[in-house]
């Protein structure tokens, strides 16, 4: 055999065997990492619906519960979004519903809504937005405290068109000169709510096993 070929043939096993043991090295780190990886992943999302349904009020496993619903307008969703059920004692109570503010100043905004069984806002946080920094981005938990103003509201409380920012004659702040962002959320959420009490009595139902 010629020293070319056998040089070639040399390289290409070596080429293989590092090959080989490459991928069984990955295979083996991704075999370890990956249940701690779900585990962070898992504890990170209970950390987030807890914020907006506290744990002491509810005990079946939150993440488990999770359903998908249709897109819906009241959702201002575009496509399936997600829905998690709270019980305790194997009783309904509440929901932590997805949905979105499609008419941001700069597009949609993503929130995240708790519901208890009485259809009263537990907690609502903005997962994700793209409001000018500075100015409209205070709806961001992590900047002020402005979403906490709808803990504790709900459809009869405000009513009606104290449903709107306080500039335009209802219940909640804004600061001046960014409007926009606030009025969208304030919809989005009175919109949650409504959505919230045309199905309640679907989610409300005696808790179901999976076979």
């Amino acid at each position: 055999m010629k020293p070319a070929i056998r040089n070639a043939l040399r390289t290409g096993t070596v080429l293989l065997v590092f090959a080989v043991v490459g991928t069984a090295l990955l295979a083996l780190t991704h075999e370890r990492t990956d249940p701690i990886i779900t585990a962070s992943q898992q504890a990170e999302k209970t950390a987030l619906l807890n914020q907006v349904f506290p744990a002491a009020r509810y005990d079946n496993d939150l993440l488990a519960s999770q359903r998908s619903v249709p897109a819906d307008d009241l959702l201002g969703t575009r496509q399936p979004s997600a829905l998690w059920i709270a019980r305790r004692g194997g009783q309904f109570a509440g929901v932590v519903l997805e949905a979105v503010a499609p008419d941001g100043y700069s597009g949609d905004i993503a929130l995240l809504i708790g519901i208890d069984d009485a259809g009263t806002v537990t907690g609502v946080r903005v997962t994700a937005h793209r409001e000018t920094p500075g100015l409209g981005d205070y709806i961001d938990r992590a900047k002020s405290m402005w979403i906490d103003q709808f803990t504790g509201t709900s459809l009869l409380a405000p009513k009606d068109r104290g449903w709107n920012v306080k500039k335009d004659g209802g219940h909640f702040d804004a600061r001046a000169g960014a409007t926009i962002t606030p009025r969208a959320v304030v919809k989005a959420v009175k919109r949650a709510l409504d959505y919230y009490a045309r199905h309640r009595a679907a989610w409300a139902g005696p808790e179901t096993l999976s076979p």
